[in-house]
């Protein structure tokens, strides 16, 4: 196959590899079987955001593409078409690895014309899917992060964090850390369907806690609603309480949105997991790739009121506000929080 590197636009030289046409292949084993790694090097690794951005940050690190958490509802699976991968299984079995990224971190940190913004990551792909456990880049961005003083955030569905509770801790006392964890649905069946891999939501949860036990300032996104699977009142008050219970400091419910390819790709994957759920979907739809005004603020306002009753504030640290259109940073790259 050959891949369409050069388009990827990824880079701050429109590139991502030194040499574009042979990027290196390692096949996973072990705990990492059925996947693939496609090793490259990054010109630049801190993205930055457009100014007209409704993103409540400026400055992104995703040190993965593709993401093998499989969540069929992914808004980052269309960077793996400008790579010429496909956005079904490639994504999820083809990852991307920026081998080089705490390398360039380091040297762009030390650069003068950076002036020591906060620092968004798991805004394209998760930085703590099983990728990580091989390559411990995120662990790394973490420590050089702390070292510097820099500000950053963390968005996840992987409990995988707890293994750098200890540095997040460390880093929360010298600088701005905040960490939000994505949590649609307490429901597993819910979860088996729509997010094959990643942990169960309970786990996800008692990970909250335990971070919070240390410290560390934690929100939640619940995150994408999925209409008629978790978007009744009473699942998303559920979130809201077990979130609330293991100490999240502030939770935003972010209704099902579907642009592009990944309409086409979740609409079709639905025909033949929900087919009864089709109808519902398409007249959801039918306008484009978001939902009607009116069940957006439901969700929101199911979500606020819920957190209000527990104490908590109405947004997390790291949520978006769902923009009209798709943005994309200065350089290319998508942005998602989904």
């Amino acid at each position: 196959m050959a891949l369409r590197w050069a388009l990827a636009g990824d880079e701050e030289a429109g590139a991502l590899f030194p040499d574009e046409r042979t990027p290196t292949r390692h096949v996973g084993r072990g705990a990492y079987a059925g996947l693939e790694f496609l090793h490259v090097n990054a010109r630049t690794i801190i993205n930055a955001v457009p100014p007209q951005s409704l993103m409540p940050f400026r400055y992104t690190i995703n040190s993965y593409r593709g993401c093998s958490h499989a969540c069929n509802y992914c808004f980052a699976r269309p960077t793996h078409d400008y790579l010429g991968l496909n956005i079904g299984e490639d994504f999820e079995k083809r990852i991307v690895v920026k081998i080089n990224a705490v390398e360039r971190l380091r040297a762009e940190l030390r650069s003068p014309k950076w002036s020591g913004e906060h620092i968004a990551m798991g805004t394209n792909t998760d930085p703590y899917q099983h990728a990580e456990g091989k390559y411990h880049l995120t662990r790394g961005i973490v420590e050089v992060l702390s070292a510097a003083r820099n500000p950053f955030s963390i968005l996840t569905k992987s409990t995988l964090i707890l293994r750098d509770a200890a540095a997040l801790a460390t880093a929360a006392a010298r600088t701005d850390v905040s960490v939000s964890f994505s949590i649609g649905t307490l429901d597993r069946s819910v979860w088996r369907l729509t997010e094959p891999g990643t942990p169960p939501p309970d786990q996800r949860i008692a990970a909250l806690r335990r971070l919070t036990e240390a410290g560390i300032a934690c929100g939640v996104l619940v995150a994408p609603v999925l209409p008629g699977l978790s978007d009744a009142d009473d699942q998303l008050r559920s979130v809201v309480e077990a979130v609330a219970d293991a100490g999240a400091v502030s939770v935003t419910g972010v209704a099902l949105h579907l642009r592009g390819s990944v309409r086409e790709h979740y609409l079709g994957w639905l025909d033949g997991a929900r087919p009864d759920l089709a109808p519902l979907y398409r007249e959801r739809f039918r306008r484009g790739a978001y939902q009607d005004q009116r069940e957006r603020d439901r969700i929101s306002e199911v979500v606020r009121g819920a957190a209000r009753r527990f104490g908590m504030t109405g947004r997390s640290p790291t949520a978006p506000v769902p923009p009209a259109a798709p943005v994309a940073p200065a350089n290319g790259e998508q942005l998602t929080l989904l």
